[in-house]
């Protein structure tokens, strides 16, 4: 019984902030796209176009978080805080490295960009004007995700809550604010003005980071991470944190090339796409806090070698993650009467929006789902590879280039489109728990720190 009671207030210590910070990050998605629904259509689709470029860099940011939470968890169920300081100076300097290239192409070659999604010269020219603005915000996430990943993996995960969710709440009052031109004297930026409040959240962000370490946080946030250097660590890190960001990269195109496909079929398309898209985001966000909290529990155990403890763990949290998905598809199909108050969107793209609203009741169960066993369980025992290679194919060789065919071939309805891009998670769920039943996930990755150099 107190074992039980130990491990539920470990999972809501963990979890719900988690859910939280998942859930105030959906709030900026609505809030920018219902304010941007009062602009026009044309800056909604825009903006969710040029999205796609801070999209894929986020997956280039949970790749490497992922990374730090398979080595720190586990390091953190040993007790050892020099090594976890280590692993944070590598991923910091990966990070920014990957960074400095999206920020590059954002401010110096946004048309360029902008050309990948759309050939609207509408939809080009407000998404140009986006992205010079909103690159400068990927230099400062580049410090501050690696940062907050690793205070999650330590259970600090109330704090990197805080700091996170001040940013987001931030960033929807800034928006309000630029957009509309709240301010004495400040004319409405319209989606300029989007750009704008992200770069100041995300600094305010990076700020607060350095504020918490330095006020005594087991983690301080200094130049002299980068510093910081252990060739095994290194080994290992690129060795579980590779296919995990190849994993997020892959997985994070394949939902840009969606959106690609999407983009090509119209404005009334891509305007109904990114509410759906918003929706079920909003719809996901326990199921992913669960998901990804279980790497940290998961992972402290292992780390411990407690290995029976974990597979309980497992088992009750793949109970909970079930039950978080089901909630998510009550809250698909209660959204569409708000939404339909509040945005402006023609005839035809409420349409269309209502037929994705029906199959996201149905998606929403899934992504959460995998999540857990890809990105929770197998992440926690450092099998990182298995979901690499299964999306490589899943996505790359069966999905989207059958949703190309369908686009540009065929050319069938949008909505038959969407529905097939909706059944690339519930197809690949047999294979997944196939691999959860082996338990080659229960092992533990840690090193002697006389090993460590």
């Amino acid at each position: 019984m107190e074992a039980n009671r130990a491990f539920y207030r470990q999972f809501f210590s963990i979890v719900i902030p988690i859910a939280m910070q998942n859930l105030i990050s959906s709030a900026v998605g609505i809030a920018d796209t219902v304010m941007l629904g009062y602009v026009s259509q044309t800056a909604l689709a825009a903006s969710s176009l040029a999205g796609q470029i801070m999209f894929i860099l986020n997956t280039v940011h949970f790749g490497v978080a992922a990374g730090i939470t398979i080595l720190v968890a586990q390091y953190w169920g040993k007790g050892d805080m020099p090594t976890i300081e280590k692993v944070l100076g590598i991923a910091e300097k990966f990070s920014l490295a990957v960074s400095s290239v999206f920020f590059a192409g954002a401010v110096f070659l946004p048309g360029l960009l902008m050309r990948i999604y759309t050939n609207d010269p509408g939809m080009i020219a407000a998404g140009c004007e986006y992205l010079r603005v909103v690159g400068f915000s990927y230099l400062f996430m580049a410090v501050s995700q690696p940062y907050l990943a690793a205070m999650k993996s330590i259970e600090r995960v109330r704090v990197s809550t805080l700091l996170n969710s001040t940013a987001l709440v931030l960033n929807i009052v800034l928006n309000a604010t630029f957009i509309f031109g709240w301010l004495p004297g400040l004319e409405p930026m319209g989606i300029k003005g989007v750009a704008l409040a992200t770069v100041i959240a995300r600094l305010v962000e990076l700020l607060l980071c350095v504020i918490v370490g330095e006020s005594g946080a087991p983690l301080k946030l200094r130049p002299r991470l980068l510093t910081l250097h252990s060739a095994v660590l290194t080994k290992d890190f690129l060795r579980f944190s590779m296919p995990a960001i190849g994993n997020d990269i892959i997985w994070g195109l394949a939902f840009s090339s969606y959106s690609v496909m999407m983009g090509h079929l119209g404005e009334d398309v891509v305007a109904a796409y990114s509410v759906a898209s918003t929706i079920r985001n909003l719809a996901t966000v326990f199921g992913f806090g669960v998901a990804n909290g279980a790497a940290i529990i998961l992972g402290k155990s292992i780390g411990a070698n407690d290995m029976e403890k974990a597979e309980r763990e497992a088992t009750r949290l793949l109970k909970l993650t079930f039950l978080a998905a089901l909630v998510g598809s009550v809250i698909v199909l209660l959204c569409p009467p708000v939404v339909e108050r509040v945005m402006d969107l023609t005839a035809q793209a409420r349409s269309y929006l209502r037929a994705m609203i029906w199959i996201s009741a149905v998606y929403v169960i899934g992504p959460p789902l995998n999540t857990f066993f890809i990105c929770g369980v197998f992440r926690a025992g450092g099998d990182s590879r298995f979901g690499f290679v299964l999306d490589c194919f899943w996505l790359w060789a069966l999905f989207v280039p059958v949703g190309m065919l369908l686009t540009f071939a065929v050319r069938v309805s949008p909505m038959t489109l969407f529905a097939f891009l909706s059944l690339d998670e519930f197809s690949k769920m047999p294979i997944v728990y196939a691999r959860y039943r082996q338990k080659k996930w229960l092992r533990n990755i840690t090193r002697d720190a006389a090993s460590i150099a």
